[in-house]
């Protein structure tokens, strides 16, 4: 298991037992010191989402505190479901995505939903879709979906920006 996704599982279990939010480790591996945007997703045993946070952006001074904040965030504060409890901890499965700088996207021939996550903004309304989702199976699926979650009709305008993630599970 990759450190991203061991550092998020502690950071949930801390929270869900104690009621704390963990201490960064010390010293913190090199790959960790750095500010990142960060997704976590949390999955159940079977295979069905519990939870889902992150920032398309940095907001947190190292990486490993964004992944702390934002698998607690994820755990927790997910408005789609309860917040989590300990007793939900065996069989979790944590996914942590590592975001690239958001680039605009002119042409959606520039998108593979495969490769890219999507965010689109218009206004206040906006919403983010991450790459190489398993029902995700074309850009025109992509773009209706993440379009969707930010409540924005098919041709309304909107800004619309393209990314990577090195996924970690």
């Amino acid at each position: 298991m990759h450190p991203f996704v061991i550092l998020a599982y502690q950071a949930i279990e801390t929270y869900l037992t104690a009621g704390q939010v963990m201490a960064l480790p010390t010293p913190l591996p090199p790959d960790m010191v750095e500010p990142g945007a960060v997704f976590v997703s949390l999955h159940l045993a079977d295979g069905r989402l519990r939870g889902c946070r992150g920032t398309i952006s940095p907001t947190q001074p190292t990486l490993a505190e964004a992944i702390i904040h934002t698998a607690i965030a994820s755990a927790t504060d997910d408005p789609r479901f309860p917040p989590m409890t300990a007793a939900e901890l065996p069989g979790l499965q944590v996914k942590v995505d590592v975001l690239s700088p958001l680039e605009p996207v002119t042409d959606v021939e520039q998108l593979d939903e495969k490769v890219y996550g999507v965010f689109i903004q218009a206004g206040y309304r906006r919403a983010l879709l991450l790459p190489d989702i398993p029902s995700v199976d074309s850009v025109p699926r992509q773009l209706e979906l993440v379009r969707r979650k930010a409540g924005l009709l098919p041709q309304e305008p909107a800004e619309l920006y393209r990314f990577t993630v090195k996924r970690y599970q």
